[in-house]
């Protein structure tokens, strides 16, 4: 090629991309009724929209994006935010399935996935910044603390925003997508109960957490109607590391333990490990029930009896009432609560 240059054999310049004059000159139609009709078909009769729309088939028409979200004020992406550190978020399945799902959300649309998280030490401000800034068109907050005021402030940005768990204190009523948690740790404490264990404990989640709340207080009500004493209520961090320390302050506080409850299956791995490691049987001497239905198994292969939580399922509602909104924005979001289901295995029946 470069022999052929230097004797003045040039290659023939590239076409240059369809304009949208080209595109109305195309269709028939005046460059407003052809911008209109790839924006939406906003004041677009139905054969000017056909004529369009086969002129951009037969010119492989494509919109300029920078062009097109002046004319909409749409950027086309939305905002995952997760509240979380980095390696909590890479190591916990739980956001993967958040991710999967909000993706799936987005797949019959043009919209693009951006991920916020914080870092040890942030505090929410420049993330606010970023959200406020017209970056986005909406976002998804998951994995949120009591001590974080999403809810608050982005409930009065006028930015399109939902939930994936309920939020702590939401008295604007922005949109959510949540599970029964209550029930999930109601169903645990029955479950326990009904197998004959009567000395029980619970490794919770972090007390900041709505969802852990709301797991607690369904486990305590789950005792009361079993006519069970509430035994010690150790607090953890969802993680597996979390779940062994909590794990061997809850045998120190009651040694003759025979069930626990933990409020995510990561800690319930952290549980059997001790549980294990001090030369008890599980499930014959100490029961345990985990929350999530991750199909994790234990390092002995162990599986989990636990509350199913379909976070893939959970985060597609989510992206698609947040697309709704984004849409409507006018229309009330009302919340959806998913209901919780026992999964019954090895950890509190033993081996099939």
């Amino acid at each position: 090629m470069s022999e052929q240059i230097h004797r003045g054999v040039r290659p023939k310049p590239a076409r240059p991309s369809p304009t949208l004059e080209d595109l109305a000159k195309a269709a028939g139609v005046s460059r407003s009724t052809a911008s209109r009709a790839i924006n939406g078909g906003s004041r677009v009769s139905p054969e000017a929209q056909a004529a369009v729309d086969a002129a951009v088939v037969a010119l492989a028409y494509t919109p300029n994006r920078a062009a097109r979200s002046l004319v909409t004020r749409r950027t086309s992406s939305i905002a995952l935010v997760i509240p979380e550190p980095d390696a909590r978020v890479m190591m916990d399945p739980f956001f993967a399935a958040v991710i999967t799902g909000v993706n799936e959300a987005l797949r019959s649309t043009d919209m693009q996935l951006v991920l916020l998280m914080s870092r040890a030490g942030d505090d929410s401000a420049r993330t606010l910044r970023y959200l406020r800034g017209g970056h986005v068109d909406g976002a998804i907050v998951v994995s949120h603390h009591r001590a974080d005021d999403w809810a608050e402030t982005l409930g009065t940005t006028g930015l399109p925003t939902v939930f994936i768990g309920r939020p702590w204190d939401n008295k604007l009523g922005v949109p959510f997508v949540d599970l029964d948690n209550f029930e999930g740790g109601r169903l645990a404490a029955r479950h326990l109960a009904s197998i004959g264990r009567t000395r029980l404990g619970t490794v919770a989640g972090p007390a900041d957490m709505p969802a852990a709340a709301d797991r607690l207080d369904g486990w305590r009500q789950g005792l009361l109607e079993a006519g069970l004493q509430a035994g010690p209520v150790i607090h953890g961090d969802f993680t597996t590391a979390g779940g062994t320390d909590a794990a061997r302050r809850l045998l120190a506080d009651m040694p003759e333990l025979d069930g626990v409850f933990a409020a995510s299956d990561l800690m319930a791995l952290g549980v059997i490990e001790v549980v294990r490691g001090q030369g008890r049987d599980v499930p014959g001497d100490v029961a345990v029930v985990g929350f999530d239905n991750h199909a994790l198994t234990a390092s002995n292969g162990l599986s989990l009896t636990t509350v199913t939580q379909p976070m893939v399922d959970m985060a597609v509602a989510a992206g698609q009432l947040l697309i709704c909104g984004i849409e409507n924005p006018e229309l009330r979001l009302e919340p959806v609560i998913y209901p919780a289901q026992l999964v019954v295995r090895a950890s509190t029946t033993g081996p099939a």
